[in-house]
């Protein structure tokens, strides 16, 4: 059953902070117009950059020849990127020669979620409802129950055991007969599940370790192993023994061999039992009991690594190795992609990328603009809280209007900045924002006085009398 909690604001406190939301809807309207500025010039300048890269660079036919000719030159070629550097993690003693080794920790948690509802009261308060309600669920970092909302879901996380997340790259990779550089290689992306060798003594730390968090949280757990058994039956006198026949005493001698062979056994199976709080899966150290029943508390380490896979790559010749390729507008360009792909290919992604990326920013931009004017003007709506039908449509017809001068103002700041790289594409934006504006104050005008005249004319009909009433 979900916790709620009902708050509730004063209709003082909200004009107040109504009037003190129109600063940050100042800032979010200025920042989301200079986005739009800025997001324009980026898109454009990226554009050129890589129309330039496009037609500058050449094709490197054999990468594991090094070539004089192409020094400085922006080249795209395809090899096999391989490294003999050997890479470990000292925190669990495991390493590989490889090209990267990556180390993701998840905490098994108890997780709590929000549900807010707010409803305007007559009088100009507001009820703020929030339901909490929590699961359990795999995270990147330990959750700190101590601040749950709900009493009874307080301080019920912990965790086995505190690791960070890591990863380290070789500094020496090959591609062909040149080496990448830094930036080139932390682009590889062929992972591959790293196989784990970790010391036996390192484990039964672990496991020790992780038994005592385990116990000191849920308590002792009971040892479900069976232990040998230590009771040998009485020994029979040889005195006796002597007087028994010679079939008893080989039965004797067999009851006795198997229940030593038992013994020994169970005393191995003990010594040799399976580590009960750590436990080792392909690429996987989990600490906990069950690693199929996960239980609040619980770590699991996967470990990965990045090995030698065919690449190509797209960056000046720089000697043995690569640097950026440098427009004449300066913006930089280096890329390494997986597989064989042609410059023309690579080129051609990169656009959509960036188009793609200037759509987002657009939006958010307008979003930001859009957002700002109705945190300048929201406390208009505010006001006429006390009555909240009224201040419901009041603040609806807010809505509208800042959302129409947002969109037209953001699209006249992308067409000024256009004009500045493509007047032709800048003015045809200037022409659209122009129409909206007349769409939006002459045609609703209009629109607004056909309305008003037509109430009129209806409200001035005489009243008819039902033929029943005479």
């Amino acid at each position: 059953m979900a916790y709620k909690e009902v708050t509730t604001t004063g209709y003082g406190t909200r004009v107040g902070n109504s009037f003190k939301a129109i600063g940050s809807g100042i800032v979010l309207f200025l920042a989301g117009t200079a986005l739009l500025w800025w997001n324009e010039g980026r898109a454009v300048k990226t554009e050129k950059m890589l129309d330039e890269a496009g037609s500058a660079y050449v094709e490197m036919e054999n990468p594991n020849k090094k070539d004089a000719s192409l020094e400085g030159e922006l080249i795209c070629g395809t090899a096999l990127a391989t490294t003999e550097d050997s890479l470990i993690d000292n925190e669990f003693g495991i390493g590989a020669k490889a090209i990267a080794l990556t180390r993701k920790v998840e905490y098994y948690q108890w997780v709590e979620h929000v549900k807010e509802t707010k409803k305007d009261k007559l009088g100009g308060s507001e009820e703020v409802t929030r339901e909490y309600t929590y699961s359990k669920s795999w995270v990147s970092s330990p959750v700190q129950s101590s601040e749950f909302k709900d009493p009874a879901y307080q301080n019920k996380n912990m965790v086995l055991t505190t690791v960070e997340d890591a990863e380290q790259y070789a500094e020496n990779v090959s591609w062909g007969a040149y080496k990448l550089n830094e930036s080139l290689i932390h682009s590889i992306r062929s992972n591959e599940a790293l196989d784990l060798a970790i010391a036996e003594d390192m484990l039964k730390q672990f496991d020790k370790n992780t038994q005592a968090a385990y116990e000191r949280f849920y308590g002792v757990q009971k040892n479900n192993q069976p232990t040998p058994n230590t009771q040998q039956p009485a020994a029979i006198p040889d005195s006796i023994k002597a007087q028994l026949p010679d079939s008893t005493k080989a039965k004797l001698d067999s009851l006795q061999a198997v229940n030593d062979s038992i013994n020994k056994a169970m005393e191995a199976a003990q010594n040799k039992k399976d580590l009960e709080y750590v436990h080792v899966a392909n690429n996987i150290l989990y600490f906990g009991r069950v690693p199929g029943s996960p239980e609040v508390g619980d770590v699991r380490v996967t470990f990965e690594k990045v090995v030698p896979a065919k690449v190509t790559v797209m960056a000046v010749v720089d000697g043995d190795t690569f640097k950026p390729f440098k427009a004449k507008n300066g913006k930089r360009f280096q890329t390494l992609v997986m597989g064989k792909k042609s410059g023309d290919e690579i080129i051609e992604a990169e656009k959509e990328a960036n188009n793609m990326f200037l759509w987002i920013l657009r939006i958010v931009g307008i979003m930001m603009v859009v957002g700002g004017l109705k945190g300048i003007f929201g406390f208009l709506e505010t006001i006429l809280k006390v009555v909240p039908f009224i201040a419901g449509i009041f603040g609806w017809g807010v809505g509208i209007v800042c959302t129409v001068v947002g969109v037209v103002w953001s699209l006249i700041v992308i067409a000024i900045a256009w004009l500045f790289y493509r007047p032709l594409l800048g003015i045809t934006l200037l022409v659209l924002a122009a129409f909206l504006i007349w769409v939006f104050a002459f045609k609703g005008k209009d629109k607004l006085k056909e309305l008003a005249a037509k109430a009129k004319a209806k409200g001035a009909e005489p009243a008819t009398v039902p033929e029943s009433a005479e």
